[in-house]
């Protein structure tokens, strides 16, 4: 059976390190993995919820593509900048258009990566979780996925593109546990 993930960034910089974890993941599971397949999806031309714009049973048109994406999905990776300890606006923007009813994250396997400064965005993951909890996600607990983009060596070409080796067996390693978790979740 394959797996079939949704890999969702939080940043909509372009050059953005969080993408170029979702691109290397990508990259990393058609190099190197069976039975899982990674596509990015974009959410930059979410509008900004406002149940205003929902009709009887209805929404606009890029939030229900969007959300047929979610719900055909196995599983989610979500790369989670940190914008002041949390989760960015445009990532829970999109979460919360998906959770409107019907909710199309429920009974869902996914995991989180994130780049950044410090702590490398780890402080986003804990308020994912817990959002998570409500929208009826459920998150690998291992690996834990923090990369500190200023250390050296250098992670990331100019173009925001993961160049680190060790960091690309890292994502491999949190791919692997959400295509277990997401089997198990399946009863496979």
């Amino acid at each position: 059976m394959t797996i079939k993930v949704v890999a969702i960034s939080g940043s909509i910089r372009s050059g953005s390190y969080n993408s170029g974890l979702l691109r290397a993941a990508i990259e990393v599971a058609k190099e190197s993995l069976q039975g899982i397949e990674v596509e990015f999806v974009e959410i930059s031309h979410l509008p900004m919820l406002n149940t205003d714009l929902e009709g009887p049973g209805t929404f606009p048109h890029d939030v229900e593509a969007f959300r047929k994406k979610i719900l055909e999905a196995d599983s989610i990776l979500f790369a989670s900048p940190e914008y002041n300890y949390s989760v960015s606006a445009p990532l829970k923007n999109a979460i919360d258009w998906a959770g409107r009813p019907p909710n199309v994250w429920g009974d869902k396997a996914a995991a989180i990566v994130s780049a950044g400064g410090g702590f490398g965005g780890g402080r986003s993951h804990y308020h994912l979780r817990q959002i998570g909890i409500y929208i009826d996600l459920h998150f690998i607990n291992k690996p834990e996925f923090f990369l500190n983009v200023f250390q050296p060596p250098a992670k990331f070409d100019n173009d925001g593109n993961l160049t680190d080796a060790a960091t690309k067996e890292k994502l491999e390693e949190v791919l692997l546990a959400l295509q277990a978790f997401s089997l198990r979740l399946k009863g496979n």
